[in-house]
């Protein structure tokens, strides 16, 4: 009885610590920034209490279909890619909405993609969890991918330091579908690839296994979770939509972690805005401002409160230090290999995976080969670092 009193406890605290924090920091960016900062900032927040519950893992989805070949995870991505084209594809063609100009997440295709993608897609699984997964884990309060994050943003400092080698690697000009083939031809070709794929996992599945599990989940709690893997799909559409209606381009997250850790080499005395990647006008002028001016960095915050709420609502939340040592290695070489990869790949599993996909970009079906790639070598090799 004591014990369970004192999660209560630790819990109802968190929860009200979190709460004032985001109240606080809500009031804040509304008044300082504008309601737009401060929608996005909510947005956020429900992405993280979305995550939490939803329990929605790329890296575990992946895993899965390596380790045990289910597929029903990834098939719930293909879905989320589904609708998210259906929907961004016509608003960014349109090109603006109430005075926002609307953009999609369109990059080369090169040699860098795939490298960075590949570190990243190894990394994941070394580290535990994806940018996504990363942030809402270490607000649900868990100690090891606190470790992740940290490495996860030196990673990306090393990464913005090295930029400007890999922007020689060969590659070819962005392509996005509905640019090249039209509004009806990008969106078809966009669904002929979602299905190729989702198709594929059902024979895998098949092969591996005499039935098809299209929802492994079961015992769903609103509260607790795990919702159903449809209901985190279609929610993390929403967090999408949302982002490029008020923000007026595609969900991001690691672009962030870049200019943390920027902004804590500055404290040590480290001068960045010499770097190629801190000269372009974006990077240098988010270098200069606040961190809270940075949308990325907002929504990054409101994803870990978000978490926090969730996780202390479902009385879930309950951090421990005792770590072996395996675990710390790989949380460590995970996250830098995480950090290091986003960056050279023009994005993570949201920014160049889920929002560079939905923009019908190729580079993002590039990203995704290159880092399930990644992801499978990095499952093979967790067992090594103790990771089951």
């Amino acid at each position: 009885m004591n014990t369970s009193l004192a999660i209560m406890k630790k819990n109802r605290n968190a929860f009200q610590i979190g709460a004032t924090i985001s109240l606080g920091l809500l009031i804040y960016l509304s008044i300082t920034y504008g309601w737009r900062q401060g929608a996005l900032f909510l947005v956020g927040i429900g992405a993280g209490m979305v995550l939490y519950h939803a329990a929605f893992g790329f890296t575990s989805a992946w895993r899965e279909v390596v380790n045990t070949g289910r597929g029903a995870g990834l098939r719930a991505q293909m879905l989320m890619l589904a609708v998210t084209v259906l929907i961004f594809t016509p608003l960014i063609a349109q090109g603006e909405l109430f005075g926002v100009g609307l953009r999609g997440s369109v990059a080369p295709l090169s040699a860098a993609v795939i490298c960075g993608a590949f570190l990243f897609g190894l990394g994941m699984q070394l580290g535990g969890g994806c940018a996504s997964g990363t942030l809402f884990t270490v607000g649900g309060g868990n100690s090891r991918m606190f470790i992740t994050l940290m490495a996860f943003i030196s990673g990306s400092l090393l990464g913005t330091w090295q930029w400007h080698l890999w922007q020689e690697a060969p590659g070819v000009a962005p392509i996005a579908l509905s640019q090249n083939f039209g509004l009806v031809g990008g969106v078809l070709i966009s669904l002929l690839l979602f299905a190729l794929v989702w198709y594929s996992t059902v024979i895998y599945e098949r092969i591996r296994h005499s039935d098809i599990v299209s929802e492994p989940r079961s015992d769903f709690s609103f509260l607790r979770g795990p919702w159903p893997l449809i209901a985190g799909a279609l929610a993390l559409v929403a967090v999408q939509v949302a982002t490029l209606l008020l923000s007026g381009r595609p969900w991001g997250v690691t672009s962030a972690f870049a200019l943390w850790g920027a902004k804590f080499a500055g404290l040590m005395g480290l001068d960045v805005s010499t770097w190629p990647y801190w000269s372009r006008s974006g990077p240098s002028l988010a270098l200069e401002q606040g961190v809270l001016s940075d949308i990325t960095s907002v929504m990054n915050i409101g994803i870990m409160l978000g978490a926090l709420a969730a996780a202390s609502l479902a009385r879930k939340f309950s951090p421990s230090t005792k770590l072996p040592l395996g675990q710390i290695i790989a949380a460590i070489l995970g996250g830098l290999l995480l950090g290091y990869g986003a960056r050279i790949a023009f994005g993570c599993n949201i920014g160049a995976y889920f929002s560079g996909i939905g923009s019908t970009s190729l580079h993002g079906w590039l990203w995704f080969a290159a880092a399930f790639a990644g992801s499978t070598l990095g499952t093979r090799l967790r067992p090594k670092f103790g990771l089951s």
